[in-house]
Formats: structure tokens, sequence, C-alpha cells
């Protein structure tokens, strides 16, 4: 008795031990019969060891035998038929995978080299692959790449069951399970991870190697523009550069946009000549924009290599999406007032750089207050910004700097006044000081009599009065400061 088992990477002939293994044989053959392993996985593939399959569910915890099928769920499972005389001792082996003792479903494995003895006399041994039937499958399987638990990484599957020849008699029961149509694809109880199909075949099997290389160049540019349009360095991983604009370069210094406007004169939008941006002088290329792409094709292929102001030019379509990535950047509302590929208008020059900067800061919300000429007095020279309100008129701000400047004037003069006020309160204090020392006088003289005693008790008094009225201006400077 023999079985066709026909896989996703060759046949196999499994010649059948129906006399020595008359159960394991029956459901074996049965089961071909009724198409049940028809989709099933090789879900674990261990290399010059075995291959495993028969389980529909693909995860190698499923199947039930034919027994279950003909007396229910108490016969899932049936008895090993192990004998001595059958070893795993060649290439092709074909066992079943049991859970245990006695616990024989419908897994079954395929040895993948001589003398597995590790498995000798723990399985039934019911079959073996023929000789030059099948054992160049069986290197394709051996060969296959798997993950760590063993998976090939592209699903290698039963397609179909065929049995050549069978002495036992069908069952009744089997007509009712057999299908009416072989089932294709995958079994309805599967529930294994997803793996590439096994009608996956790749590129360069089935492409030109011209045409392979073409699509490997195409994705690399993209891989490299969506980098670079993640970074921020282009605009879009789909931005392609202008088909009307050319790229002119090796022009003569002297070379002016005019002057290139009148050598490219057919529909020509745009003629810029790119300068440095500290000194203005000319880089000795230029970008040139057309109307049509048609006028752009003509001029490459006319203008190569003609003589501009003695200099030999070199034309080419143009690679660049500055123009595109501007308007990405600042908007497409004054797009068309720019130039091609210049940073302001199509006049600009690095030269004049300066020359706009009164009127980007002429109508600034702010104004610089010198804390010099508010506060008075210091050498340290400070700036505040005061913003203005928002949507403030012309004539609001000029009167907010008048009303600044009238504060200004009342604070100065309170200053000013504070001091001459200082200077009575002082030459007040003096007086009074004076009058009080004369008094003090006459009273020690009137009281004792003794002009040498008064007289040196005057001189230390007024040394103290006197030290006391230094100490009083010394202060009084102080706090002037």
């Amino acid at each position: 008795m023999s079985v066709l088992i026909v896989t996703s990477v060759g046949d196999l002939v499994v010649d059948l031990h129906t006399d020595q293994c008359p159960r394991t044989t029956y459901n074996f053959l049965k089961l071909c019969k009724m198409r049940y392993y028809n989709g099933c996985l090789f879900h674990k593939v261990a290399k010059d060891f075995v291959a495993q399959t028969g389980d529909p569910t693909g995860t190698g915890t499923g199947g039930d035998s034919m027994y279950k099928f003909l007396h229910g769920d108490q016969a899932r499972f049936f008895d090993d038929e192990i004998h001595p005389e059958l070893r795993h001792s060649k290439i092709g082996t074909v066992a079943m995978a049991s859970a245990g003792k006695n616990r024989n479903a419908s897994q079954f494995y395929i040895t993948l080299r001589d003398d597995v003895e590790y498995l000798h006399d723990k399985h039934t041994v019911f079959g073996i692959v023929a000789e030059g039937e099948g054992l160049d499958t069986l290197t394709k399987i051996n060969e296959s790449y798997v993950d760590g638990e063993g998976r090939p990484f592209k699903d290698i599957r039963i397609k179909h069951t065929y049995v050549l020849y069978d002495p036992d008699d069908d069952p009744a029961q089997l007509a009712e399970l057999v299908p009416p149509n072989s089932p294709i694809g995958k079994p309805i109880d599967e529930i294994a991870e997803e793996r590439l199909e096994d009608t996956w075949v790749p590129l360069d099997e089935t492409v030109d190697p011209v045409q392979l290389e073409e699509m490997i160049r195409s994705k690399e540019a993209h891989t490299n523009a969506v980098i670079l349009a993640s970074i921020g360095d282009i605009p879009d991983a789909k931005v392609k550069p202008p088909d009307n604009v050319l790229f002119v370069c090796q022009l003569n210094p002297v070379t002016q946009d005019e002057d290139l406007y009148t050598i490219f004169s057919r529909t020509v939008t745009s003629a810029e000549t790119i300068c440095d941006y500290k000194t203005g002088d000319s880089l000795c290329y230029a970008f040139i924009e057309f109307e049509a792409k048609e006028a752009c094709e003509r001029a490459h292929r006319d203008m190569q290599n003609c003589l501009i102001d003695a200099r030999r030019i070199h034309v080419d379509f143009s690679q660049s999406v500055s123009k595109l990535w501007r308007q990405f950047r600042q908007g497409t509302r004054n797009a068309n007032k720019d130039g091609c590929f210049k940073r302001h208008a199509p006049d600009y020059r690095a030269r004049d750089l300066d020359k706009g900067a009164e009127k980007k800061n002429k109508n600034r919300d702010y104004v610089l207050r010198d804390e010099n000429t508010q506060r008075g007095g210091s050498n340290r020279r400070s700036y505040d910004l005061v913003f203005d309100e928002d949507g403030a008129s012309a004539d609001n701000r000029q009167d907010c700097r008048n009303a600044d400047r009238r504060k200004i004037q009342k604070l100065d003069d309170w200053r000013s006044e504070a001091s001459h006020k200082r200077d009575r309160d002082r030459t007040n204090r003096d007086r009074n000081n004076r009058e009080k020392l004369h008094i003090s006088e006459e009273g020690g003289r009137r009281h004792d009599g003794h002009i040498s005693y008064h007289g040196s008790s005057d001189r230390s008094y007024s040394r103290r009065n006197n030290s006391d009225y230094g100490k009083h201006q010394s202060k009084s400077r102080r706090r002037d400061d």
C-alpha cells in the first residue's frame, strides 16, 4: 500500500507497513481519503532531524484520529504499534507523533537523515519514503529557513493526498465524511500565525535581472526620500524637481541675468544667476525657467557647449527643489512673485540684504526705551521692550509716546523741585543751629561770670556742634547721591 503526498515543495510517495501496523495504517489511509491532511502545515522542521505535520490547526497541539469520526470523542487516540524491527535507520522514515504513550491521533513526522537513534522504540513507525520518489523534496524541506521554534518562515503545506492502493474496505460512515471537492488552501481549523504563503516566489526567480535591479534602486531612492522628508531636508518624499527648468554652469562671472534672457529667448519666464550671499559676486551658475517642458528640452539639446562670454557652458536639467521647498515652508501666496531659486525677489542680490532692514522694523509692535533717559543720572544703559496693544493705529502709538514723554518731564520736574526743597531745609537747619549756639554762649556768661570757664566750654560745645553738623552734611550728601 502506498500514498502520494503532494506538498508545496514537491511530491512524496510513502510505502506503508500494513502487516506490522494495521491499526496505524488504517487510520492514515482513511484520513487521506477524507482529505483530512489537505492544507496542513509542516509546522515544525528540525534541520537534519525530523519534519512534523498532520495538524489542521498548524500549532502542533491539535489533530484527531479516524476512530474519533467513527466512534466518538472517546476514541480520539489509539494505541502504539512499536516493533523492534521497524527502526529510524533510513532517511524518510514515517512515524506517528504521539502526545504520549498510546496517544496517537493524526500527526506524523518524517526523518531527514539516517540513523535517528534517539527515536528508536518510542514512536510507531508505519512507513518510509520510497527511494527516488521524494528524497529531493525532503532535501528542500530540510534546507528551509525556520524561526526559533522550528516553523518555516515560508509555509510548506500538504496540497493533496492520493491513496494508490488500499486493501481494506471503507466503513459506511466514510462516504459522508469525504468532501465532494478536494479542499484547497488553508484548513478551516488553522489558527497558526500567518507567514509567507507557499505560493510566494522570490522576485529574482520571476523578474528579469535588469528589471529587478531597477526596482531595487527605485525602492532605495524612495527610502532615502522618506528619510530626508522625516528630518526636514525636503518637503515631501514624493517631491520631484520641475521639468521646465535648466541648470547652466561654467558661466563667465560677467554674465548677467539680462544676458541669459537674451540668449535663452525661447519663452523664458525667469533667468537667474546665483550670487554669493556675502559679496554678491556671481557663482558662475544659473537656473533658467521656461514656459513649457518642450522648450526646456529643446534648449537643453541646442545650448550644450555653447560659447557665452568666452566660456563653454554646460547645460543639464535641474535637480533642485528649492522653489517647491520655499512654497512648502512659506506658503504659495507669493510664490508667483518670487524668482525661480533665489531667496527673495527676482532682482535679489547679496549686497541688497541690508536695504530692507528699516522696512522690516517699520511697523514693529514695540519701542526701545532708554533707562538712562527715563531715570536719569546713571551711566548704565539698558533698554526695556514696551509692547503696544495689538491692532493699535499709528496715531494711537504716537499718542502713547507723547504721553510717555509728558510723564518723563513731570518726573524730572518733581525731582528738581525735591532737590530745591532739600537745599532750603538744610539752610534753615543751619540757621537754627547757629542761633542755638549763640543763645547758649550768652546764657553761660550770665550764669557764672567766669570768662575762662565759659570760653573753654564754648569751644568744646562748638567743636561738638561742628562735628554733628559735619556728620549731618555727609549724610545729606550721601542721600542726595
